[in-house]
């Protein structure tokens, strides 16, 4: 098991977010990821239990009372979203939404699932078919590959990740979902700790006015939004081998004006755009994928050779000011 360590200095924060690792940090706080598959290994568990007792106002008391509890309730296991052929897509997206709230947000201190963020799409399928198996507790990176998964049979909504850095007393905090896009309008499918940080209905006119959304969530917490980073159009086809383009455009929302932020967000649209009509790799038929054998392939691979468009960073770095939080100081409110 690997444990991520928070560091808030800058150019570490930046190293871990090209690695694809800011998943690893809930809210600025390390947790694990569950490597081992499922059911969790003796030693995930315990570890689990652990964190239980660390983090609850009763702690260890809570925890034996369970453990040695000898009839708990049945937890009921949400069904995934079934649908009429007049189902509209704005009721079809907030029944996937209802589904994934239903799952309910991860406090355990351990991802149950594992997402590397450089497997092929039709991987990532595979792991988000297995969350509706198992329909166990999720965290927002979970969230987002699951709602790539419920929304494959959507064929008129375009979904895109879209990622957030916020700071608050010093600490960067990150925070991902899944942006949706139908009928001229924008929304966003996710999980979060914070009602207004996950689903936005399919109603917000351009890209800006999403994100805008996103910032003046933010600041209800005290946080100040300093990145946003936009991906590309996923595939709808689950047997796709390309990679999901996480980062095709980075915003420093802090170094931007209102004005050059709304210029960098139409950019991004149109990119978005523009990948409708480029034809996706050829994706393997089911027998052949069924003799590929695992998703992940060696680096010589022509496969895993895919072009990616350049990233457009928006900014140099600059020293962040330090304001004093006043009676907030020295509490971390995580989001």
């Amino acid at each position: 098991m690997l444990r991520a360590t928070v560091d808030s200095v800058e150019e570490r924060d930046e190293e871990l977010e090209d690695e694809g690792e800011e998943e690893l940090r809930d809210g600025g706080v390390p947790f694990y990821v569950n490597r081992g598959g499922l059911p969790v290994d003796e030693e995930t568990w315990e570890r689990m239990w652990r964190h239980v007792a660390r983090i609850h106002p009763t702690g260890e008391a809570l925890a034996k009372e369970i453990r040695s509890a000898s009839d708990l309730p049945k937890i009921p296991v949400p069904s995934v979203p079934t649908y009429q052929p007049t189902t509209t897509i704005p009721q079809r997206l907030e029944a996937i939404q209802k589904y994934i709230r239903e799952l309910q947000y991860n406090h355990t201190g351990t991802q149950f699932f594992e997402i590397k963020k450089n497997r092929p799409l039709t991987a990532l399928v595979d792991i988000a078919k297995e969350m509706t198996r198992e329909a166990l507790p999720i965290k927002c990176l979970e969230a987002v590959i699951l709602g790539i998964y419920l929304t494959n049979n959507m064929p008129g909504v375009e979904r895109f990740p879209l990622s957030f850095k916020s700071q608050f007393s010093g600490n960067h905090f990150y925070h991902i979902v899944l942006g949706v896009h139908s009928g001229g309008r924008f929304g966003a499918l996710g999980i979060s700790r914070r009602e207004d940080l996950m689903f936005k209905p399919l109603e917000f006119r351009t890209l800006m006015d999403l994100v805008l959304d996103y910032e003046r969530a933010y600041r209800g917490y005290w946080h100040t939004l300093r990145k946003v980073k936009i991906g590309q159009y996923v595939s709808h086809d689950p047997h796709s081998v390309e990679q999901i383009e996480w980062k095709h455009s980075i915003l420093d929302v802090d170094k931007l004006s209102r004005e050059e932020l709304r210029k960098e967000l139409e950019r991004h649209t149109r990119d978005m755009r523009l990948k409708i009509g480029k034809p996706a790799p050829p994706s393997p038929t089911k027998d052949r994928k069924n003799s590929m054998g695992s998703p992940i392939r060696g680096p010589n691979s022509p496969l895993r050779r895919i072009s990616q468009v350049e990233r457009r960073p928006s900014g140099d770095k600059k020293v962040l000011d330090q304001k004093p939080s006043a009676d907030l100081k020295g509490y971390q409110i995580r989001v």
